[in-house]
């Protein structure tokens, strides 16, 4: 196989992935681009390569940028801006797990602590009683949840392979 067809096959195959992990598939496209990519790419480069508008390639690297997974660099004598990718998987792991934290966890973690909080008195009490257990449950699952990622995020690499080992040689 040609590097080139290796490169093709890791682009596609990280952005159907990153689809199936809900993540835009052009944004993952385009993460997955920048990761194989030795040299850095302008915005150009990018849609030429993805063959993807200029808009879309400008809002997907924006994000990923967000996520702190893709770094702008500036050339002396270049206008254009190019991007390259955070190539330590292990850092691009733990931002990712950083931005989902942040953006989907911490705001159920609020939404279970505002509902357990609550003080339900309409409806029948079986249907409320099953209700509050339900939330009860989730929230307790939330909380540990988001202890292990505080943990990761904050975990040097040989930590989390130690403790992960532990887990699955028990």
């Amino acid at each position: 196989m040609k590097l080139s067809d290796a490169k093709l096959k890791f682009i596609t195959s990280w952005g159907n992935f990153g689809s199936q992990w809900g993540i835009n598939k052009t944004m993952a496209q385009i993460h997955g681009l920048l990761l194989v990519s030795d040299d850095l790419l302008s915005a150009d480069d990018i849609m030429d390569q993805l063959m993807i508008s200029r808009g879309n390639a400008n809002m997907n690297i924006r994000s990923l940028m967000d996520w702190g997974l893709v770094y702008k660099e500036n050339q002396l004598g270049e206008r254009r801006e190019f991007f390259r990718a955070e190539k330590d998987i292990w850092v691009v792991a733990k931002r990712v797990v950083k931005y989902r934290h942040e953006k989907e966890l911490v705001p159920m973690l609020r939404l279970l602590a505002e509902l357990n909080g609550t003080k339900i008195d309409e409806g029948k009490t079986e249907e409320i009683t099953s209700f509050q257990h339900t939330v009860e449950e989730i929230d307790r699952f939330a909380q540990q949840a988001d202890k292990m990622l505080s943990r990761m995020e904050s975990a040097s690499e040989n930590w989390f392979w130690k403790s992960l080992m532990k887990i699955f040689l028990k």
